[in-house]
């Protein structure tokens, strides 16, 4: 089966969750990846506050902004064509600066009640369901009960599982991207080679993601080539 190619030529990603869900490390990653390829960037890391505020609300968002392109590059970028939210918080953060027609990437399991509640929605609302994100196309996915299936095999407790979370979002961009995991394969062999089981749930959880894209949205979605690769 084949698919319709489109060129891009710069792209602006922002990776938003809690403080605990490892989106400095997942644009870290990602910005790593791209570097070797000898692709020009500029990353903005948006780290939180030592004294961390409840998990869920507003002021806990921290995000990790990467723009890259095939000309030169200067600055992060002021709008971003793709949003991933892990939770109803750090879409309502940082929706604004999101450009019409970008992509939400969304883990629905972050918009629950009490997560919407937190996020300060009124009751009932749910942007996922209430046809306010029109503008834009989101993707949604459950990330979290999508890891935990993933990692189903691996002797680990639940909350220790859910930290790989962040890793499928990143083999999902992965395949978005047309990247290779083998780089952030070996960072996490370096990391965690003593630790078997973190190392083994952080790639697992990736090439879940990265599967999770290539079995359900390729035929779906126009590839872009060539030096960026933007499958969705």
């Amino acid at each position: 089966m084949s698919n319709k190619q489109e060129v891009l030529n710069d792209v602006v990603i922002k990776f938003a969750g809690d403080s605990g869900d490892g989106m400095q490390l997942t644009g870290s990653q990602f910005t790593n990846n791209t570097a070797l390829l000898g692709i020009d960037l500029a990353t903005f890391p948006d780290f939180p506050a030592e004294i961390r505020a409840p998990i869920g609300t507003l002021p806990g968002v921290h995000a990790y902004q990467l723009r890259f392109s095939s000309d030169r590059v200067f600055t992060p970028g002021d709008a971003c064509d793709v949003l991933v939210a892990m939770n109803a918080a750090a879409l309502k953060t940082n929706l604004n600066g999101l450009k019409p027609g970008g992509r939400i990437i969304a883990n629905v399991d972050g918009f629950d009640a009490r997560n919407l509640r937190l996020a300060n929605y009124p009751e009932g609302v749910n942007p996922l369901e209430d046809n306010s994100l029109g503008n834009y196309e989101v993707i949604r996915m459950d990330v979290t009960k999508m890891t935990r299936e993933a990692l189903k095999d691996i002797t680990m407790g639940v909350k220790e599982k859910d930290r790989a979370k962040n890793m499928f979002v990143l083999g999902f961009l992965y395949w978005m991207y047309n990247r290779d995991m083998e780089t952030t394969i070996a960072f996490f062999k370096e990391k965690f080679g003593k630790k078997p089981e973190i190392f083994e749930s952080n790639v697992k959880a990736m090439q879940a993601g990265y599967n999770y894209g290539d079995t359900n949205f390729w035929a779906a979605i126009p590839l872009h080539r060539p030096a960026i690769f933007y499958t969705i």
